[in-house]
């Protein structure tokens, strides 16, 4: 073995040596952990804590069509006081002690809820049991509150040094109160999930994604750490109006009160864009009326605003035309049932013309003319009103439409019953989409209620217009039915909304010609439909020579009729 490889298995040697020893100085060490070092090592992992909380998103904020704040979150604060932080420890706690009765003090005066004494007893005995989460007011603060609390002798030195901790909250506020409420909905808690209305149908957009924060505590100090950043929700601008939604509510609310209904609803809608303006949902609690249910959405018998579906439907189908007469038997007409009679509350003892029938909203009228064109083949007056859309889904904004029920009529009792609303259901919704149809030249669109989406004041998604028929009927159809539905209003022989027998006006204005329908629906009272309670409609558009917006309104009331 000459010098070189003598040097070479030196070398090795000594790096073998080495790592050996390294190694055994590991398994010492390890040893030494388990047994001798082991007890403190497991106190010091005892009081090491480590959790991940999640950082809610701030949810986005609900606008009417010009900008105003329907619905949005207002940040609300709780305030704590962390007493373990290192500073407040430090020279046997001259930090502390030296603030303790200023601080005091300032709380006392600010909140007023303990005295001074109290605060420092309060604050003292936190601080001599380590207590973290130390409550120092049990309400939440404002902004403006909070800032103030900032400011305070000993937290005005900040987190690290006071233990000041501030959590923030997000209450969700309406600042036109009741104002189409139940259409704009409601969350569960401050932060929760949407429940009702658009809160709900745009859940998702509104509240955001959820980030994540991880807290590490070791030896008494708190160690936070952001993982994922939350992102906030994003806004809706709704197609509403904070002017006219508010006419239409002290309007429809007022009404209630003066007729002691049970519940109304009323819907205003652009006629060529579907935008829903207005929406109002009112129910009688307490003799108080509240946004408690959304009627708009509940199918219902819509009584004598269904005419309008049935004459189109025989008009367009050829079986009867507007000038032709017939006798309304002066309002009592038997069908196949002598137990079952119809019945007008206007009673004519001549004969009268299709257009004055609808007009006079006369029931034996419209079932005579649906019996005589549909009888034995009812199906095919279903199948008139599906060509319509009068079944078609659409998707409305508001969580739960109902969708309409019109079924075919297993008998001519039925059949005769349908032409004036009886054993259909519709939404008053679905009600004011068909009338609306009449009113856009036989178009149908759907009513929406949400524009757009928007992120930071920039548009994400916009909706429009969408079409769900382009024609209802024929051309000359339409023209018929305009006709009609103007007598309804302006013919004052017939028309049951023109002027009332002491002269007063009904749907006859000075400033815009109205064009419409009446509807009047006994309810059903255990089983039989009832005289004493009466829901009440009026589906129309203005101004009548040039449609603007189309609008219904539903109430339900008790009354007696003469």
């Amino acid at each position: 073995m000459n010098d070189n490889q003598k040097k070479a298995v030196i070398r090795f040697a000594a790096v073998f040596l080495l790592i050996a020893a390294g190694f055994v100085a590991i398994l010492v060490k390890i040893a030494i952990t388990q047994t001798v070092e082991r007890d403190d090592l497991m106190k010091i992992a005892a009081r090491q804590k480590s959790k991940d909380y999640a950082i809610e998103p701030n949810r986005g904020n609900i606008y009417d069509c010009t900008g105003r704040l329907l619905a949005g979150s207002a940040p609300t604060y709780n305030i704590y006081m962390d007493t373990r932080v290192q500073a407040l420890h430090e020279n046997k706690g001259k930090l502390f002690n030296t603030y303790i009765d200023s601080v005091s003090v300032a709380l006392s005066e600010f909140f007023a809820d303990r005295t001074a004494q109290e605060y420092k007893r309060y604050i003292q005995q936190g601080y001599n049991t380590g207590n973290g989460r130390l409550r120092l007011y049990p309400k939440r603060l404002t902004y403006s509150e909070m800032k103030a609390v900032q400011q305070m002798p000993l937290f005005n030195k900040g987190k690290l040094k006071s233990g000041l901790i501030i959590e923030s909250n997000y209450q969700r506020i309406k600042p036109f109160g009741s104002l189409a409420s139940r259409s704009i909905g409601n969350i569960f808690g401050n932060n929760g999930k949407g429940i009702s209305g658009l809160e709900m149908a745009y859940d998702e957009v509104l509240h955001g994604k959820e980030g994540e924060m991880g807290t590490h505590t070791v030896e008494g100090y708190t160690i936070s750490q952001v993982n994922r950043e939350a992102v906030d929700g994003m806004d809706i601008v709704t197609t509403l109006d904070a002017n006219l939604q508010d006419i239409v509510e002290s309007n429809l609310r007022s009404t209630l009160v003066s007729l002691d209904a049970d519940w109304g609803c009323c819907i205003l809608m652009e006629t060529h864009t579907g935008e829903v303006k207005a929406i109002s949902n009112l129910g009688k609690h307490d003799d108080v009326y509240v946004e408690d249910k959304n009627y708009a959405v509940t199918k219902v018998e819509p009584g004598s605003t269904f005419k309008t579906y049935a004459l189109m439907a025989a008009l367009d189908d050829g079986k009867i035309s507007l000038d032709d007469t017939l006798s309304t038997n002066n309002g009592h007409w038997v069908y196949t049932d002598p137990k079952r009679p119809i019945s007008d509350a206007h009673r004519y003892n001549h004969p009268i013309t299709v257009k004055q029938a609808l007009a006079a909203s006369s029931n034996v009228a419209l079932a005579k003319i649906v019996t005589h064109a549909y009888e034995k083949k009812a199906e095919k007056f279903v199948s008139k009103l599906d060509k319509m859309g009068v079944r078609d889904s659409i998707p409305f904004d508001i969580p739960g439409t109902n969708l309409p029920y019109i079924e075919v009529p297993k008998d001519g009792e039925t059949l005769a019953r349908m032409a004036f609303g009886y054993y259909v259901e519709l939404p008053p919704v679905y009600s004011l989409m068909f009338y609306n149809a009449i009113a856009n030249n036989g178009k149908m669109i759907r009513p929406f209620m949400v524009k757009e989406i928007q992120r930071n004041g920039e548009t994400i998604k916009r909706f429009g217009t969408s079409t769900v028929a382009s024609s209802v009927c024929k051309s000359s159809t339409l023209k018929d039915i305009r006709s009609c539905l103007e007598a309804v209003v302006w013919d004052n022989d017939y028309g049951t909304a023109s002027i009332s027998p002491w002269g007063q006006k009904k749907a006859q204005s000075d400033i815009v010609h109205i064009a419409g329908k009446t509807g009047t629906a006994r309810i059903l009272e255990n089983g039989k439909y009832s005289s004493r309670y009466h829901r009440i409609a009026f589906c129309g558009y203005f101004p009548m020579e040039d449609p603007k917006y189309t609008c219904i309104c539903v109430r339900s009331e008790e009354r007696r009729v003469g």
